[in-house]
């Protein structure tokens, strides 16, 4: 499972208010009408409040002050307590998180959520309040799903980035991998054709542009896919035609047997065409995405050939 996308930073009492009956109608039905309000339920008997309290804080924090976490002592404000039972809240047991916008209850949740289910809350609640991510999270979230090959997700995370920062260059280079992972060499050109000027040099333009050159070429041979097994088949030690074979393979979506082929070269031939596999294979790495389980994988491969 990843990390959490809000891990513990500092203290609760930084990022909550306390809220009774003198001061509810103020600072959460009426603060609610420009910022959503989360309010907390807890009791100090209980243990669950006591665990959940500080992941909500730090998901508050993490936010950078676009929700407010406010709390509530149920065993000091039972007349408050029981009025909004009244009204319809399930106060029967804690904890209790409640969400307000524009005055009114927009959404809640009881007991501990784990986190994927208290990170839909909170960004239901954005959305719901015409918010966003920060973008720190945001590029996180993009991550998670283009590592996961969750493509879709992840162009609409790093879309979103570009929307706000057009001068992204992790975003831009997110958001040609995705393409290149769609299989839509035209869109991936046509991204890479909209980079600011400024951010040519980046090095992770770089990387990606190097990326990106490596899917074309492989688009464009595996068009000779058929022909190429061929020609191996009748020159089966020709690295020549195993390294376009390689290329082609790793064009058509056959990452692990054009890995392979390159493996069995570094394994057996001779150091010069060693070498050039070598470096054949590294640029396969940098297409796929270092942190890829297609690159990792061919990677222990390669090292238990290297340091065997």
């Amino acid at each position: 499972m990843p990390e959490s996308l809000f891990p513990p930073k500092v203290p609760m009492a930084s990022h909550a208010i306390e809220v009774d009956h003198a001061n509810f109608m103020q600072d959460v039905i009426e603060a609610s009408t420009t910022t959503p309000v989360m309010v907390e339920f807890w009791s100090s008997a209980s243990a669950l409040c006591q665990k959940l309290s500080p992941r909500l804080a730090n998901a508050v924090q993490a936010l950078e002050g676009r929700i407010t976490l406010a709390r509530l002592n149920i065993d000091t404000n039972r007349p408050l307590v029981t009025q909004l039972a009244q009204m319809g809240l399930p106060l029967q047991s804690v904890p209790l998180v409640v969400a307000f916008w524009q005055g009114q209850v927009c959404d809640l949740f009881q007991g501990t959520p784990t986190d994927p289910q208290l990170k839909t809350f909170l960004e239901t609640l954005l959305k719901d309040s015409g918010q966003s991510l920060p973008a720190a999270h945001l590029l996180e979230k993009a991550k998670e799903a283009l590592q996961t090959g969750a493509w879709a997700e992840a162009t609409n995370h790093y879309t979103s980035l570009l929307e706000t920062d057009p001068n992204h260059p992790a975003a831009w280079a997110g958001l040609i991998r995705c393409m290149m992972g769609l299989d839509d060499p035209d869109s991936a050109e046509e991204a890479a054709r909209q980079i600011p000027e400024s951010l040519l040099t980046d090095p992770l333009i770089c990387e990606v542009k190097t990326a990106l050159h490596t899917f074309l070429e492989g688009k464009k041979a595996a068009g000779k896919l058929s022909q190429l097994r061929q020609a191996v088949a009748q020159s089966p030690k020709d690295t020549t035609l195993l390294a376009e074979l390689a290329t082609a393979l790793n064009g058509a979506g056959q990452r692990e047997e054009a890995a392979q082929l390159l493996l069995d070269i570094i394994a057996h031939d001779k150091e010069e065409a060693r070498q050039t596999a070598k470096a054949q294979l590294l640029t396969f790495f940098e297409s796929w995405g270092m942190t890829h389980p297609d690159t990792l994988t061919a990677r222990r491969k390669l090292s238990s050939l290297l340091f065997s």
